[in-house]
């Protein structure tokens, strides 16, 4: 569940007085998500989603919600299918409700791909080339809280007690650690990337004839200035795997292209895929052994599998050319 705050009718009027928005409607609770309070506020012409951020150890810091929700804004401006932040009547992007602080953001149509196809890779490549595009004018900086910088000290939080979660992880960790990190790259292109453009972070439409239509890119929460090519290492490992592992080239090679209708990526960035694609399989490893290690018993939410960023890894490792990825020159 992610209603953590419940909040009454007086409270929710007051808060929504300082916006140029219809009379109240309802507020309903909506359960998916896991570390902030979301409702879907219907009014009488429209809807939105009204977001309490909690104050919890994984939670957004206070101090970037202007970062993230001006991001928001400015690529909305930008015609990019996302939430648009709901401007108060002081100007301001957030406010509070119930002693957290409080945004308001438009309403997306369509709904996340469980299991997403060829189809939907392409159309979210695209999406993506065109958010790093669209954030290149972009005035606000933030820098990336989980970039191969961290991982050390995050492994540290957990060595002695890895192989409770794999037989040999530590080590396995260990090697691989000093793999990625001695072959990182360090001049590729960069700018605003999302991060954790996860299936469930990605609405479609479908359209009839043309196949599924992006709709909504959501939880701008780790964006950030890092390499785009990195930000496209993420997706091939969130979209390109199946439920069994096994890594589905089809929808590389749909993700690849649909990035590069819109833009082209470099002979660097290309060479650098197997590395940035093993860097972003440490990283989710990481932090899931993390949460699986220091899961609380009170906890709301099921912590994630690590082993499935493992196989991943090894995936990775055994990549012998961008080609493998689907990638034709």
């Amino acid at each position: 569940m992610a209603v953590y705050t419940q909040i009454d009718d007086a409270a929710l009027q007051g808060f929504l007085a300082d916006y140029a928005i219809a009379p109240l409607r309802e507020a309903r609770g909506i359960q998916a998500g896991v570390q902030n309070t979301n409702y879907l506020i219907s009014t009488q012409s429209d809807k939105y989603i009204l977001t309490l951020y909690e104050d919890t150890e994984t939670g957004v810091d206070p101090r970037d919600l202007p970062f993230f929700l001006g991001l928001m804004q400015h690529l909305s401006a930008a015609e990019l299918p996302c939430p648009t932040p709901i401007v108060r009547h002081d100007g301001a992007l957030f406010g509070e409700l119930a002693g957290r602080p409080a945004a308001l953001v438009s309403f997306l149509e369509g709904r996340s791909s469980v299991s997403p196809k060829p189809q939907h890779c392409k159309a979210v490549g695209a999406a993506l080339a065109q958010l790093h595009n669209a954030g290149s004018d972009f005035s606000m900086s933030r820098a990336n809280t989980q970039s191969p910088a961290q991982w050390p000290d995050l492994f540290a939080q957990c060595a002695t007690r890895a192989d409770e979660a794999a037989p040999d992880l530590a080590k396995v960790i260990d090697i691989e650690l000093a793999r990625i990190l001695g072959a990182w790259p360090q001049d590729l292109p960069r700018g605003m990337i999302h991060a954790d453009l996860f299936p469930d972070n990605v609405f479609f439409t479908e359209q009839t004839g043309t196949g599924p239509r992006v709709s909504g890119l959501i939880d701008f929460y780790f964006a950030c200035e890092d390499a785009f090519a990195y930000d496209l290492a993420i997706m091939l490992n969130a979209w390109c795997f199946e439920a069994d592992i096994n890594f589905n080239i089809t929808k590389a090679r749909a993700l690849l292209a649909g990035y590069q209708s819109v833009r082209p990526l470099s002979d660097d960035e290309i060479n650098a895929l197997p590395v940035l694609a093993s860097g972003a399989a440490m990283r989710f490893l990481l932090t899931r052994l993390y949460d699986w290690l220091h899961q609380k018993p009170d906890a709301l939410v099921t912590p994630k599998n690590p082993t499935d960023y493992l196989r991943r890894l090894r995936f990775h490792k055994n990549v012998t050319s961008p080609a493998d990825y689907g990638l034709e020159r």
